[in-house]
């Protein structure tokens, strides 16, 4: 008795992508499917290389197809989809780089680098190959974290700039060149070697690249993201109000260049003595569920001041439970990201903002109820969280003048008050109109 190829379709259709909530038959998943004499081998294309469940998902396909009458083998692979990426340079060394990531804070002081080379360590130890890109110009902390500071680079038979490798992590920095020499450049010199670092490293074959931005939303920013198709940005803050202030500026830079912005990372979290185990939190409280609710972007890991990560080379960090973890969420993200995961479409009027989801459900809000909603800084105290706006005040004819969308994830809303500065996530329209009908 042989098998059907619809038979093993159907077997491997029970299995559920958890993130994507979708069966992997229908998320295209499944590819060169062969059966011959009752062997049946097969390719699962995954979303992202470092999948959390690709080895669950292999297991439960051999499982299910092994089940079926007929079938004396099977055979799983395990690949990833390869984004067909815009490069614009001739030569480039980001050719076989599956997936590029920015690690991007709104300002300086938030340990963004740290957490960058963090995570493409824990990525690299997990196995997969990774490098990490230092673009910082003027002040770049690559060389220090990894403890390098020997001046000069090495060039391949192709002229491209070959990187050096720490425990088999891929790294290369602007600092490796210039030494502890200030770079005194403008402008344009500026954007000029942004752009060789970009393009001018041989790489190689690599399942993830992340670049590591300077602080703040300028031309070096605008550069990168003109010069190759990222898949995603991480944004980098501490629990502190004047860092989280300056999300939002990250967030609506990597929107108006098409960047998905994949969640947050909070960094110096918290503080846990040693000696006793208490945990202090020395800049506060609740800065990361405040910029969940006011920009609908998950909050991917919460980081501890670790003397580990800040107090010697971070190759020699031991591994670290919270940034397994953010990794693990962040890697989630791209799957969902490079999925398309499905947003609502929607419609104003002078009555308010209605959203159109893919399963058919609508979801309305008035006007006034949406306005006096609004989290932003002019709305709601950045300190204590409380409302600053009060509704009463509020135009009786208020409604939306203009909608944009902010990503995948929200709204950016101009009302006919004149204020502009607010996000509405979708997930906050959601809540608010699941409470208007109770």
């Amino acid at each position: 008795m042989s098998v059907s190829r619809e038979a093993v379709l159907a077997a491997l259709s029970a299995i559920i992508d958890p993130d994507l909530d979708q069966d992997i038959v229908s998320l295209g998943f499944v590819k060169d499917l062969d059966i011959a004499d009752g062997r049946v081998t097969l390719d699962l294309e995954l979303t992202t290389p470092a999948c959390p469940v690709r080895d669950e998902f292999r297991e439960q396909a051999i499982s299910c197809i092994s089940a079926l009458a007929g079938v004396r083998s099977v055979e799983v692979t395990l690949s990833s989809r390869r984004p067909k990426r815009t490069l614009r340079a001739e030569q480039s060394g980001l050719e076989r780089v599956d997936t590029l990531v920015a690690i991007a804070s709104g300002k300086g002081g938030v340990g963004k680098s740290t957490v960058a080379a963090s995570i493409a360590i824990e990525l690299s130890r997990q196995g997969y190959r990774v490098g990490l890109l230092d673009l910082d110009i003027f002040g770049p902390s690559v060389p220090t974290l990894f403890e390098h500071h020997d001046v000069g680079l090495t060039g391949d038979e192709e002229n491209m700039v070959v990187p050096l490798e720490f425990e088999g992590l891929k790294v290369m920095s602007f600092g490796f060149w210039l030494g502890d020499v200030p770079a005194i450049m403008r402008g344009p010199m500026v954007t000029n070697y942004v752009q060789q670092f970009l393009h001018q490293v041989n790489w190689g074959e690599l399942d993830y690249l992340f670049l590591d931005f300077p602080p703040g939303t300028g031309d070096v920013q605008i550069t990168i993201t003109q010069s190759a198709q990222l898949d995603g940005a991480v944004i980098v803050t501490t629990p502190h109000v004047l860092s989280a202030a300056d999300v939002g500026k990250a967030i609506r830079m990597f929107d108006k260049v098409a960047v998905p912005t994949l969640g947050v990372v909070e960094n110096m979290s918290y503080f846990e003595a040693p000696d006793t185990g208490t945990r202090y939190d020395v800049f506060g409280t609740g800065a990361g569920e405040r910029i969940g609710t006011r920009y609908g972007l998950p909050i991917l890991g919460r980081l501890p001041i670790s003397p580990h990560e800040y107090g010697g080379p971070i190759v020699e960090s031991p591994r670290s439970e919270a940034v397994a973890g953010a990794v693990d969420a962040m890697v989630r993200q791209i799957g969902r990201t490079r999925a398309g995961r499905s947003t609502p479409e929607f419609s104003s009027d002078e009555s308010g903002i209605t959203l159109r989801w893919a399963n058919g459900d609508e979801t309305h809000v008035d006007s006034r109820t949406l306005r006096a909603a609004c989290q932003c800084a002019l709305c709601v105290d950045e300190y204590t969280n409380e409302p600053k706006l009060d509704p009463g005040t509020l135009p009786g004819a208020i409604h939306p003048k203009t909608v944009d969308t902010v990503g995948n994830y929200a709204l950016s809303i101009e009302w006919s008050d004149g204020h502009t500065t607010g996000f509405f996530p979708y997930e906050q329209i959601k809540r608010l109109a699941a409470r208007s009908e109770t």
